[in-house]
Parts: C-alpha cells; structure tokens; sequence
C-alpha cells in the first residue's frame, strides 16, 4: 500500500514537472496533479507487473529499491499520461 501511496504522489510531482516543462500542454496545477496521479498508479502498476513486483509487494517490504521504483514508475507515468492527455486536449481546442 506504501508503494502506491509513493507512486501516486511522484506521478502527482512528475505531471506538474512535465506540465512546467511543455507550457503547450499545461492543464494547469489541479489538471496535471490529476493526470498524473493516475498515470502514477497506472505506471507502477504495469512496471510491478512487467517486472513481477508482485512477491515483493505482498510481502510489503519498503527497502531503498522498492521506494526507488515506485518514485520512478510513477514518475514517468504521471508525465507520460499528464502529456498524451495535454496533445489530446490541444487537438481537440483546434
């Protein structure tokens, strides 16, 4: 549960950061947080399925790697759902 709580709020920090870095498809603070959140829970769970994190969250240990890989899958999940739904957005206002 620790894990997707830390893959949550990265995925919030990596939608704000892309939103920072692309301006053209900013959604703004409350946008970007949302997105990324869900590409945040969505990202560290394909990673943990990818690299089958499953034994290592049922035993709900939280060493250095595993806080690494949920700040990381989120991370990029949250930026990565923060920017498809930027450019779907930006289409969709031409």
């Amino acid at each position: 549960m620790e894990q997707l709580i830390i893959s949550l709020l990265s995925g919030a920090a990596g939608g704000n950061i892309v939103g920072k870095i692309l301006k053209n498809l900013d959604l703004g603070p409350l946008g970007n947080s949302i997105a990324g959140i869900l590409g945040g829970g969505i990202g560290q769970q394909v990673l943990g399925s990818l690299l089958g994190g499953g034994a290592a969250d049922a035993a709900g240990g939280l060493d250095i790697g595993s806080i690494i890989s949920s700040v990381a899958s989120g991370g990029v999940g949250g930026g990565v759902l923060m920017a498809i739904v930027g450019v779907i957005r930006s289409m969709m206002a031409k």
